[in-house]
Parts: structure tokens; sequence; C-alpha cells
């Protein structure tokens, strides 16, 4: 229990830095799919030479590409939100991947939620409002839009992720994810025809370094307990996005962001929790 709660923490800071890193890169006139690629290459790079074995069958072709595919392009809109929008605006927006599973599961499952999972949703609703009603600045939409296409397939990703950790272990798990992820996020480049090109290393190797904590960290916490509860505590990170995004970014509203993550916090924990 002690570890599993390690590796909640460490995935909570580290989702919240690799943000950061995504945003100054994007910043600093980094196109968002090569920020996305050199992610993938250098975790690629990381994985080979820290994983000894891999443990890969072919009955986990399917779930690997479907995860690969769904993690370059949730990667994708994050750094492409973050480009153009607020840290601290954005990150909670997160808090609705439950809402994701649940309608996910009406159409695919037929479960019907429960009222206390509406209660959720209307709390989610109403934290949602706390940070997108500020008057000190303009909300930016095609940001809110990526936000949500990123939050659409990552939360999916989860699912994938979870199945070939089921299949394999932590660190084939890893590999794996980062070499799919590697082989969409070129396709991505070659498709946009952008050049190569780093402009900053410093930050750069920051990002593949926190992704990797975190992508690791991820995988131990969903080896250990249910995906459901793990999104669930995950959310924790969005009150850290909320101060970095006030701190480092300089962005306003700061009382009412974080009124409405807590708020969209608890009503995530309501929807998978009870």
């Amino acid at each position: 229990m002690i570890t599993t709660c390690l590796g909640i923490t460490i995935r909570i800071l580290s989702n919240s830095y690799l943000n950061v890193f995504q945003k100054i890169l994007t910043a600093k006139g980094e196109k968002s799919s090569v920020v996305n690629f050199y992610t993938y290459l250098g975790l690629s790079i990381i994985g080979l030479f820290c994983i000894s074995r891999i443990n890969f069958s072919f009955d986990i072709i399917n779930n690997v590409l479907i995860m690969g595919v769904l993690g370059a392009l949730g990667n994708y809109f994050i750094i492409k939100a973050l480009s153009i929008g607020e840290l601290s605006t954005l990150a909670p927006i997160n808090s609705y991947k439950p809402i994701v599973a649940m309608v996910a599961g009406i159409f695919y499952l037929k479960e019907i939620p429960s009222l206390t999972a509406c209660c959720g949703i209307l709390l989610i609703i109403l934290g949602t409002g706390f940070i997108l009603n500020n008057k000190s600045g303009r909300i930016n939409k095609k940001a809110l839009a990526y936000r949500v296409l990123a939050l659409v397939f990552s939360g999916t990703e989860a699912i994938f992720i979870k199945k070939v950790i089921l299949q394999s272990d932590i660190t084939s798990a890893f590999f794996l994810w980062a070499f799919s992820g590697l082989i969409f996020s070129a396709i991505f480049v070659l498709a946009a025809r952008y050049k190569l090109k780093i402009i900053s290393f410093k930050y750069q190797l920051l990002l593949i370094l926190s992704v990797g904590i975190m992508q690791f960290s991820t995988n131990y916490v969903f080896s250990k307990i249910n995906v459901s509860y793990a999104l669930a505590l995950f959310q924790l990170s969005t009150i850290v996005s909320v101060f970095l995004g006030a701190n480092i970014f300089k962005e306003s509203g700061l009382v009412k962001k974080v009124i409405g993550s807590s708020i969209m916090i608890a009503g995530a924990s309501i929807i998978i929790l009870f």
C-alpha cells in the first residue's frame, strides 16, 4: 500500500511538470507533433537500454497498436492545447475522464449511471463554471477543444495500457507504449512535413524524463489497483497544475481555478468511487 501511494504521488507531480515543459517548448516555437515525436523517441531509447527482456506475444499486437495510436493522438492534442491555452485552465478539464468512461459504459456495456454518478457529473460541470468564468481574460475555445480531444484519447488509452500490462508486465508495457507511440508520432510528423529541429535540448530532455517517470509510475499503479480508481486519484494533479500555471506562467484567476478544480475532483471521485 505504501509503494502504491508513493507511485500515485510521483505520478501526480510528474504529470503536472511535464505539462509545464510541453508548454515551454511550444512557447519557444517548437511544433506540437515534433515535441511529441522526440518525447517518444527518447523514451524508446531509454526503454531499450533499461529493459533487459521484453515480454511480448502476438496476442497483444492489436492492443499495442491501439494503445500507440491513442497515446500519440492524446499527447499531440494536449501539447497543441497547451501551446495556445493556459495550463491552469486546461489541466482541470482532465477531471472529465470519468464522464468519458461512463459514456463509453452506456453504449458498450449498457451500464446506466446511478444517481450518485449524476451528482458527480453536476459537480464537474459546476467546477468547470468556476474555471471558465474568468473575467480577467478570454478563454481560448480552440485550446479547450484540443484538450477535450486529448482527454477522450488518453482516457480510452488507459484501458489498453491496463490490458497490455496484464498480458505482459510493467516494464514491457512501458517499452511497447513508447515504441508504438513513436511509430504513430513519426507518421504525424512525416504527414505534416515538419523539420525535426530541437529548439531546446534542456527542456526536451526534462520532458522526456518527466514523461518517462509519469508513465512508469502510471503502469505501476495500474498493476496494483483498478484503473478507474487510479484515474480518480490522479485528478489531484489538477491542483498542482493550477498553482504551477499561476507561478510559472503568471496565469490569473487562481482562487476560482482552485475552487473549481477541487469541486471537479470531488465530482470525479463520486462517479468512480461510489
